[in-house]
């Protein structure tokens, strides 16, 4: 990497050229590491915005991350919070049930952890489990499955009706570059943890986890919580697109005023009724 020395000392292209070369870094691959580090700076300005306007005006916020293991789910949300007033924004990662949970109605759970007034949550998974990952695992009997499917758009609904503002969010991912993520968490002591019993399977249930997904979004994209699909082969423009469509969604007070693009590629982000290819097949 560069460092402030190294280009103070830098006068013209050629010289800077001539340095990466001397540094062997990779001069193209670090312009763009710069450009969307700026671009993600001014869309988290965009996005304090949209949190004061939330805070004065007292609205609820739910957003969910929803995926295939290793699509950038938790990079994403990190995203979203890094900057954001701890105190009316908050991450959502559940643990699985007690044994007490498991007894309960199963959206109770998620009932407790919804966004109060003057308040958002991001959701690094959801209630949507039971849709995909219960049954793919068998953490869920067919009856509890069904069930599930019957009842979510009713429950949404009702938190529509009620007034909270639902994002949804699948993040798409091939199995080729999924298959390279978890390659690239085994071998890093850093990245380790991330690497589960769960995520060992994905691979190999792969057909199943598309079966059970595309059962999801025939079901459960509706006009009032439609699934908003973002392709995540490249996570760092998913990580913007994914910002620039939260911010679309929302009239606030300074919007646009930090110079940030806030116009989503359709490539990247789109309605589910919209995909014309299966990106994860």
């Amino acid at each position: 990497m560069f460092t402030k020395e190294d280009l103070l000392q830098v006068q013209t292209r050629k010289e800077l050229v001539a340095l990466a070369k001397k540094k062997k870094i990779k001069i193209k691959k670090s312009i763009k590491r710069a450009e969307y580090e700026d671009e993600l700076k001014l869309l988290q300005i965009e996005l304090a915005y949209l949190q004061k306007h939330i805070e004065k005006n007292q609205l609820r916020v739910a957003i969910l991350f929803e995926g295939r293991d290793a699509a950038g789910k938790g990079g994403s949300i990190k995203r979203f919070v890094e900057h954001l007033n701890p105190h009316t924004s908050a991450v959502v990662a559940l643990n699985k049930p007690t044994e007490v949970e498991r007894g309960q109605w199963y959206f109770q759970r998620y009932i407790e952890v919804l966004p109060n007034r003057g308040e958002i949550r991001f959701f690094d998974r959801s209630w949507y489990n039971r849709a995909v990952v219960e049954p793919v695992m068998g953490f869920c009997t067919t009856h509890q499955y069904n069930t599930f499917m019957a009842q979510v758009p009713n429950f949404e609904h009702m938190l529509y009706e009620d007034g909270i503002q639902i994002i949804k969010f699948w993040f798409d991912i091939t199995k080729e570059e999924q298959r390279k993520r978890f390659d690239a968490r085994k071998n890093n002591p850093l990245k380790e943890w991330k690497f589960s019993p769960v995520d060992m399977k994905a691979q190999e249930m792969w057909e199943d986890n598309t079966k059970y997904k595309e059962k999801m979004f025939t079901n459960t994209h509706t006009a009032f919580c439609p699934w908003i699909i973002v392709e995540t082969n490249d996570k760092e423009t998913a990580r913007l697109e994914s910002l620039r469509h939260v911010l679309s969604q929302f009239d606030y007070e300074g919007k646009g005023s930090s110079g940030a693009n806030l116009h989503t590629d359709p490539n990247v982000v789109y309605r589910y009724f919209r995909k014309n290819k299966n990106l994860d097949l």
